[in-house]
């Protein structure tokens, strides 16, 4: 077919716009007859075109599915407006600033910080080739580095690009990536050195531009230097015309060199510079703009400081350096006069310059160089002139003056910028082999001006010699892709610019002519130009200007450009008056100066390049100063600038070069704004149009073979498709549709196409498709119209049958309606009559029954008041005759008490005197038996006596009897006439008493009356008082809930940011504790590496080992709850302070938890005194037992102990109270009350022990008296019972005390548990407002007293941290009492005191049940012979043995066949027999073999999951031992008794529980970074790329796996083999949990990361592909990992929540409506990776809404407002940080395992090297 063809109506095509270069047009007519009619998009004119020729066919435009492509070359029509169009489309619309042209990578400056160069940016492209990722700049530098370690061949690339364009960031970014991939190979790391190079060059050598604010103005190439393994091992920089003119002269609107503002913002930091501000300065003011918009140059200047510190450079130096800047912006401000200022007397002033003496410029800049004002002064306005005969000095006039004056301030800036080079390079010189280099080129590009002069000539000199070189490469390269392919080919004809390079070089070229004028003496820049137009003539590039005969014109591949030759003589001179140079080296102050201006052929600006390219006698350095030579013949700039041009062609021709071309889209640094007119001339100038013209030239359009198949399937027939040979039936397709063979070609793998061909297949295939959908909506619209004319029926009937059953319905419901009207008044008749008669009838009754009840109540209430009355007067008469009755018993009674008390006491009294008197004792027992016989004697007369008396007796006694019966009748005669008289007296004074009562009686009632009244009156006013109280109490009630509910939302959020807080701090940890590692690891594989001779470590090793051995107590992966007095900060070190700071707040100590730790404080305070007063108790019982003989038990028996006991006790508890009652508030009336009955019970209870001592110790000495004195009759001193009533007397009043004791101590107790009580419930409002006081500190405070609460509160947690370290020095001391009083309980035994538990129980109830600490002694029976002790014994010689056959040789498939964690239990059997036996040198060693033997283990197997997952298994469980044994109650809850006994006894090993803690966060990073090794290369082929329904989303990619290793079957069969590792070796279950969750986070982020980063994979059916591949994994996590929890399962299911939210943007409507729930859909996605994938998103095929501009904006204005109003303050990646590492956390796990049943296993071979014990 003809292109002629392609222009039918609806064609698009481009038509030229004078402001927007081409404008998008629509053809309206068929092309005919030689005019085109078309009509243009934007405004809707109809325009003709006349066309005379095919070649002025207005160009196509693309197929929407090939618009935004990420290679421009891939485009079907390649042209101008094709490319334009593209880029502007990516960059606008898209916002992506990098575009391939084949292998060119295009970078548009966006004006615009985008986060897409973060580490994990540069991690994606990392083994990625180039196209599979979006274009990136870090794309290009990973292909030139895989180059180098595929090909070992040198790369280079090449940035190159307008002022502005961004030439400079992305060499920087460039030289970024190589030093993040390269590594370092030294300990200098060159990477940081390279990198901090960028700010001193950006300084010297870069200015504001109207163009750009930081344009560099000198070009520069890097050599970035690599050694055999590919890691940096050094670099070199090498520079080119320097713009030094801009030191003295600036255009409006522009800066001079960056330095220099600097230098004055920092004046008043360096007055010793003399310096100003910059306005004051000539060379700093000329260009009218001073400031850069955020620009600080203070700040840059201290970032240029730090970047020369950090290259080496010394603060000597560097101040020499500020001295040589400053003396120029003096030497610029030096005033030059035309008359003398100080003429002499009588003599007359020459015509010329003159220099003030009084000068303080002048001054200023001899006093800094150390040079005599007036030498400097003279050879300023001077100069002289050689003759064959003489020399004179003649004055120079104003202008030649300022001329060298200014050149003089341009050669010192040059030297100087020469010696800053050459101290970079040797910075960036380590003296490591260079076998290989990556070269990055970071040089101007075509400029072209006004007025343009010798530095923009040498530009663009440099820029057609690199043209030349890149058309060269690009032929090569499209003829080698042709050649591979196997396909015939012409020779390509391309523009060829050596005829313009020819023109500049040539003998007779400008160069030759510029040089032949300068050797002129009286040579001009009026001649020069005479000559060029003399002898170029006759070059095809060389023209003449117009007008004037001081210019000239020359045509270069992007433009013809006219150069005005004013001043190029002079610039390519560049000559400084030697007068001048030699007053300048006389400088003693500043000895910089020798340095730069040294007369050393062998100094140069940069290192030479690599041997093998260096050129004999040309040595090759920068351009800022031309270089010394040999001979006395200066060379020209103009010479310099040429060979080194040609060394550095000759450097990237040896290599393989890469391009990068820097597009600025606009001048006004509006960011994505996008000029088509500024970019086509760039577009032009830097090469890419002609890369497009050569690749247009051959075959442009490339497609696979099963690309093409899958694409144009439609345009063959069923039966011409053979699924078995695709390259034959693409052939059968393209033979069909394209009848000229020349306009494709069969490669070996591919399809090449002529331009325009791939649009006209795809003409065809879209006709095809209209027709299959014409075909398709017949019968769809069939369909349609069938289904509407049967639903029209259906309901025509139905609207029938439902018309005629509401017509019956009707009738129905008007007879049901007759029938229920009767019914109803039927009833509603009867219901009024019931209703009447009722209420009559209710009426009666009324009536009757209020009459009937009146009279009852009146007749109830006259009985009440009679029967009332009768029971006032009897009980009134009964209490008056009970109260007589009472008073006289009573005063009986008193009388009877006291005679029998007075009896009683002087009997007692008696009895104790004659107790007491031992002399009567003895008179009684005197003559005893004299007075027994006597006795006798009397008795038996006594008895023969009585015998006679007998009856005598009897009728006295009859006689008796009879006179008391007489006597009691007289006395109740007596009686009863007393009686008669009190009765008659007792009857007048009740009837007195009778009529008084009466009169009270109605005073009473009247009274209750009035009561009753003043009552019903309060009462309602108490009433309405309390409804007044309950509506404020509801409503206090309501605010104190609002109050509640606020304050734990805000406790809430509190928590979950002091949780993230903390989960940030610990994941930074375990970062730092992972780098530590890795440095080791980089240090032990250098340690390893013979040094060279001149190496000397640094102190950064010397920290990193002392690193090592210094630890932290920390039972976690990070954190610690236990302190140490080693390692617990200062209190001066804690920021107390709540306010707000600028910058990154430093950690707030959470006050609550600070008052939470006082009160722990206190209490394990008072516990520990009382221990250490019972342990001193008890200490000084055992010695004084030991001391004292036995005593007799008998003696001691009543002396209470048991009392005094629980004396203390009580008086303990009531001291705990009173201390918790201070701090409390407990009420001062209750403490009182206590304190009096504690005095009232002590003082009772000493009078019964007084009473107790004083009677046993009578009963005994009684006693005994009486046994020695009477022997068994003792009874006989009891003979008339008195001493037996005087001790049940005293047993009554003992009792009774009991009593009265007993009673008090119950009341105590009761008191007791109230208080307790009250006190919880003050603790628990005490913990309420500690909250509300917590966050009160975390606010800042209102006024003073809140702020004075605050401080106040600091003091006292500041006091408590005091009290916790004297509590952490007296654990010590616990300690090493309980040592003492085990070894004062041995001594016991061994003396012969049994009864030793005895005194340890006795002593327990000083210390509560509760108390940390405890004593526990060993029982004292022997054990028997075979019982262990869980312990094991070996000989320190053989350590080394026992720790390699634990650790080095033992082999997971032996592991699994022991008990699980074997070697951790064998280990600490170990040390409990070191603890023992007390032997910790011993153990120190034991754990730093063991430390040692697992790192060597786990780095020889560092690539197998088997070992680190049995590693981590066994430190951890070490890690629980030494948790478990510790002693530490918190670890002891669920120990057994007998593991309680096998506690350690004598080692702290919580410092070496740090250390295993951090063993094992090292093996589980290593673990998790093995596996996401293991992992990395089955995620893109499981989750991305493999398709379940194969062709669904297009042909898959080819991977270079087997299919048998692609898909979710062989992820998950990875991840099962985990699993299974983790459970074979009993990896805690937490920690397989937190596993899986990092390695789904990892999946997900790998994979975000790559979807993010490829816009094949960013359509409809690829998301439906891979959230069926996720789906697969969901599964698998559901399955597998059931047995931890719902909870668990969906916290790693939670993980892949970013990759599925962005597989579900893919499928999910994209229409305006839709905004808010594609908002909350992407919940886990940040705005810029949604609108990064909406950007990319392709729509498939004409049929899907394309995404609009407006929704992406409208998304990301949601999402923006979603994130709040500090979104945009927080640092935004597009990528997911892969690395990122969850904290990870190592809970208490106790083993229920008993040591001493532990057994050697035979397969150990520790048989003779372990004992157990």
């Amino acid at each position: 077919m003809t292109t002629k063809e392609l222009y039918t109506k609806d064609a698009q095509v481009w038509v030229e716009n004078p402001d927007t270069v081409w404008e998008s047009a629509t053809v309206v007519a068929d092309f005919r007859s030689g005019v085109l009619i078309v009509k243009l998009d934007q405004s809707g004119e109809i325009r003709q075109i006349k066309i005379t020729d095919e070649k002025q066919m207005p160009p196509l435009r693309n197929p929407s599915l090939l618009i935004g492509q990420n290679d421009l070359t891939s485009l079907s029509y390649l042209h101008e407006p094709a490319v334009l169009h593209n880029l502007k489309v990516r960059f606008c619309d898209r916002n992506a600033i990098y575009t391939y042209c084949g292998i060119v990578l295009v970078a548009i400056n966006p004006y615009y910080d985008l986060p897409i160069y973060g580490d994990e940016t540069i991690m994606a492209y990392r083994g990625q080739s180039m196209g599979d990722l979006d274009p990136h700049i870090f794309a290009v530098s990973e292909e030139a580095y895989t180059k180098l370690e595929r090909e070992t061949r040198d790369q280079s690339i090449i940035v190159s690009g307008e002022s502005g364009a961004g030439k400079t960031v992305s060499a920087k970014y460039a030289m970024r990536y190589f030093a993040a991939v390269g590594g370092n190979a030294s300990e200098t790391q060159v990477e940081r050195k390279v990198l901090a190079s960028s700010p001193i060059m950006e300084a010297i050598g870069n200015a504001k531009t109207t163009r750009n604010d930081n344009s560099s103005r000198f070009g520069k190439f890097i050599e970035i230097h690599f050694d055999n393994q590919y890691r940096i091992s050094g670099a070199s920089m090498r520079t080119y015309l320097l713009e030094k003119s801009r030191v003295v002269y600036q255009s409006a609107g522009e800066r001079n060199y960056h330095v220099f503002y600097q230098l004055c913002a920092a004046a008043q930091h360096m007055p010793e510079l003399l310096l100003d501000h910059q306005d004051t300065f000539h060379y700093l003011n000329q260009g009218g703009s001073p400031n850069i918009d955020g620009v600080d140059d203070l700040k840059a200047f201290n970032e240029t400081r730090n970047a020369l510190t950090t290259l080496g450079v010394s603060e000597t130096e560097q101040q020499n350096m500020f001295t040589v800047l400053a003396c120029i912006l003096h030497l610029g401000n030096i005033e030059l006069t035309t008359c003398d200022p100080d003429p002499g007397d009588g003599t007359q002033s020459e015509d010329g310059a003159y220099i003030n003496g009084g000068d303080k410029h002048l001054a200023a800049t001899s006093a800094l160089l150390g040079v005599a004002a007036g030498e400097l002064a003279r050879w300023l306005t001077h100069r002289r002139i050689a003759s064959a005969r003489e020399v004179i000095v003649a004055r120079l006039d104003a202008a030649r003056a300022a001329a060298a004056r200014d050149a003089l301030a341009k050669r010192m800036y040059g030297e100087l910028f020469a010696w800053l080079v050459r101290a970079v390079n040797r910075a960036l010189h380590t003296g490591h082999a260079k076998k290989h280099f990556i070269g990055v080129l970071d040089i101007y590009g075509f400029e072209t001006f006004e007025i343009n002069s010798f530095e923009q000539f040498c530009i663009n000199y440099a820029n057609e010699k690199l043209q030349q070189q890149f058309n060269s490469h690009v032929f090569k390269l499209e003829q080698d892709e042709y050649i591979k392919e196997e396909i015939s080919w012409k020779m390509i004809d391309f523009y060829d610019n050596q005829p313009c390079i020819d023109l500049i070089e040539d003998k007779l070229g400008v160069l030759a002519l510029l040089d032949e004028e300068c050797r002129v003496p009286q040579g001009s820049d009026q001649g020069f130009v005479s000559k060029l137009h003399d002898k170029c003539a006759k070059y095809q590039h060389f023209t003449k200007p117009r007008f004037g005969r001081s210019a000239f014109i020359i045509k270069h591949f992007a433009d013809h450009v006219e150069y005005q030759s004013g001043g190029f003589l002079e610039k390519n001179r560049d000559t400084v008056s030697e007068e001048q140079l030699e007053c300048i080296k006389s400088a003693t102050s500043c000895r910089l100066i020798h340095t730069m201006f040294a007369d050393q052929a062998d100094q140069t600006a940069t290192l030479p390049p690599p041997s093998r390219r260096r050129q004999p006698n040309m040595p090759i350095g920068s351009l800022t100063q031309p270089a010394k030579r040999q001979s006395a013949q200066k060379q020209t700039v103009g010479s310099q600038f040429r060979q080194s041009l040609s060394a550095l062609m000759a450097t990237l021709s040896a290599t393989t070069p890469h391009y990068v071309r820097c597009i600025k889209p606009n001048d006004t640094k509006r960011p994505f704004m996008f000029d088509p007119a500024r970019a086509v001339h760039q577009l032009r100038a830097c090469g890419v149009l002609e890369t497009i013209r050569i690749s247009a030239a051959g075959f442009p359009s490339r497609w696979l073979y099963q690309d093409f198949f899958h694409r144009y399937r439609l345009l063959c027939a069923h039966k011409d498709v053979d699924r078995t040979d695709i390259k034959g039936t693409c052939g059968r397709i393209l033979a069909k549709h394209l009848k000229d063979p020349d306009k494709y070609q069969f490669g070996a793998s591919k399809i090449f196409f002529r331009a325009g061909q791939v649009a006209y297949l795809e003409k065809i295939r879209a006709d095809i498709q209209r027709l299959c959908c014409v075909r398709v909506q017949s019968c769809v619209r069939r369909f349609v119209a069938r289904r509407k004319y049967q639903r029209l029926t259906a309901a025509l009937r139905g609207l029938q049958a439902r018309a005629r059953g509401c017509l019956a319905r009707r009738k129905a419901q008007e007879i049901r309606r007759n029938r229920a009207a009767i019914k109803i008044q039927r009833n509603v008749r009867g219901w009024l009559a019931r209703v009447k008669y009722q209420r009559l009838r209710r009426l009666a009754i009324g009536l009757q029954a209020h009459a009937r009840g009146y009279l009852a109540r009146r007749l109830y209430r006259d009985w009440r008041r009679v029967r009332a009355v009768i029971t006032v007067q009897r009980y009134a008469r009964g209490y008056l005759a009970r109260q007589r009755a009472k008073k006289v018993r009573r005063q009986i009674v008193i009388a009877q008490a006291a005679i029998r008390r007075f009896l009683a006491r002087r009997q007692y009294k008696r009895l104790r005197i004659e107790a007491r008197s031992l002399d009567h004792v003895k008179k009684l027992n005197k003559g005893l038996e004299n007075k027994i016989i006597s006795l006798q004697q009397r008795l038996g007369d006594a008895l023969e006596k009585n015998k006679c008396i007998e009856p005598l007796h009897t009728q006295i006694a009859e006689l008796k009897a009879k006179l008391e019966l007489l006597k009691l009748v007289e006395i109740e005669v007596k009686t009863l006439r007393v009686g008669i008289d009190d009765k008659d007296s007792m009857i007048a004074a009740l009837q007195d008493e009778l009529t008084s009562e009466r009169d009270s009686n109605r005073r009473l009632t009247d009274e209750k009356k009035e009561i009753e009244q003043q009552y019903k009156k309060n009462r309602e006013e108490w009433e309405a008082e309390s409804e007044k109280l309950a509506n404020e109490l509801r409503s206090n009630k309501e605010h104190y809930d609002l109050v509640i509910e606020e304050r734990d939302k805000r406790h809430e959020q509190e928590k979950k940011a002091l949780s993230a807080e903390l989960e940030a701090e610990r994941q930074s940890r375990q970062k730092l504790l992972s780098s530590q590692y890795e440095l080791q690891e980089r240090l032990d594989a250098l340690q390893r590496t013979p040094a060279p001779k001149e190496h000397r470590r640094s102190l950064s090793d010397a920290s990193n080992n002392s690193q090592q051995e210094t630890t932290i107590e920390d039972d976690y992966g990070y954190g610690s709850v236990r302190s140490v007095e080693t390692n617990r900060p200062a209190l001066e070190a804690v920021n107390w302070s709540t306010g707000s700071h600028n910058g990154p707040a430093p950690p707030i100590a959470d006050a609550g938890l600070v008052l939470r730790m006082q009160n722990r404080i206190s209490a394990l305070q008072s516990e520990l005194s009382r221990t250490t007063k019972r342990a001193a108790d008890l200490e000084e019982r055992l010695m004084n037992r030991m001391a004292s003989p036995p005593s007799n038990p008998n003696i001691d028996r009543f002396k209470v102990e048991e009392l005094e006991i629980e004396n203390k006790k009580l008086r303990e508890h009531l001291d705990r109270l009173r201390a918790a009652g201070d701090s409390m508030l407990i009420s001062k009336e209750v403490i009182e009350q206590m304190a009096v009955m504690q005095k009232e019970l002590d003082r009772r209870r000493d009078e019964c022990v007084q009473l107790k001592s004083v009677l046993t110790n009578q009963t005994v000495n009684l006693k005994s008296l009486a046994s020695s004195n009477y022997g068994s009759d003792v009874d006989i001193i009891n003979e008339d019972g008195e001493l037996a009533t005087a001790y049940e007397a005293q047993k009554g009043i003992n009792r009774q005390l009991q009593e009265e004791l007993t009673a008090e101590k119950k009341f105590y107790s009761e008191h007791i548990t109230k208080t307790k009580a009250e006190i919880d419930r003050l603790r628990e409002e005490n913990e309420k407002y500690q909250k509300l006081l917590s966050a009160d500190l975390s606010q800042e405070p209102k006024n003073k007293s809140l702020e004075f609460s605050q401080n106040e509160i600091i003091r006292l947690a500041a006091e408590s941290l005091a009290l916790q370290e004297r509590v952490d020095k007296l654990s010590e001391s616990c300690r090493r009492y309980k040592n003492q009083i085990r070894l004062l309980v041995n001594k016991l035994k061994e003396v012969g005191v049994d009864d030793v538990s005895d005194i340890l129980e006795s002593s327990d109830t000083v210390v509560p049940q509760n108390a940390s600490l405890t004593l526990q002694m060993a029982p004292v029976t022997r054990k028997k012979e075979r019982e262990y002790l869980g312990m094991f014994e070996y000989k320190v010689q053989d350590e080394g043995t026992i720790i390699k056959k634990l650790t080095t040789d033992l082999k997971p498939k032996v592991a699994v066949t022991l008990l699980p964690g074997l070697p951790a239990y064998i280990i600490f059997m170990m040390l409990r027999h070191m603890d023992h036996v007390d032997d910790e040198p011993k153990m120190h060693q034991m754990m730093k073999a063991v430390r040692t033997g697992v790192k060597k283990t786990l780095k020889r197997r560092a690539d197998s999951v088997e070992y680190n997952a049995l590693w981590l298994a066994n430190m951890l469980r070490l890690l629980n031992n030494l948790r478990q044994y510790s002693g530490d109650t918190v670890y002891q809850s669920a120990n057994t008794p007998r593991q309680n006994q096998q506690c350690l006894r004598i080692f702290d090993l919580s410092e070496y529980r740090q250390v295993l803690s951090d063993i094992s966060v090292w093996i589980y990073q290593g673990l998790i970074h093995l596996l996401e090794r293991q992992l990395e290369r089955l995620i893109i082929p499981a989750i991305l790329e493999h398709e379940e329904i194969s062709g669904l989303s297009g042909p898959t990619r080819p991977s270079p796996s087997p299919p048998s290793a692609a898909g979710p079957a062989r992820l998950k069969q990875e991840l099962a083999t985990t699993h299974e590792h983790l459970q074979t070796f009993a990896v805690d279950q937490p920690l397989r949990v937190m596993i899986f969750k990092q390695l789904f986070y990892y999946i997900c982020a790998y994979s975000l990361n790559q979807l993010l980063l490829r816009k094949d994979l960013c359509c409809w059916a690829k998301g439906l592909q891979i959230r069926y591949n996720i789906s697969h994994l969901e599964t698998w996590i559901k399955e597998h990992l059931a047995e931890y929890g719902q909870k668990n399962v969906e916290e790693i299911l939670g993980v892949l929540k970013p990759i599925t939210q962005a597989v579900q943007l893919l499928q999910a409507r994209k229409s305006m409506a839709d905004v808010q729930s594609t908002v909350e859909m992407c919940a886990d996605l940040t705005a810029m990776q949604v609108c990064k994938i909406l950007n990319m998103y392709t729509p498939a095929e004409e049929y899907e809404v394309k995404v609009t501009r407006e929704f992406i904006h409208e998304i990301q204005k949601k999402m923006q407002e979603k994130a709040g109003p500090n979104a945009d303050k927080e640092p935004q990646n597009l990528l997911m940080d892969s690395k990122m590492i969850f904290s990870v956390q190592f809970p208490f796990n106790p083993s229920p395992i008993r040591l001493e049943a532990i057994e050697l296993p035979e397969v150990l071979e520790l048989d003779g090297l372990l004992t157990k014990i």
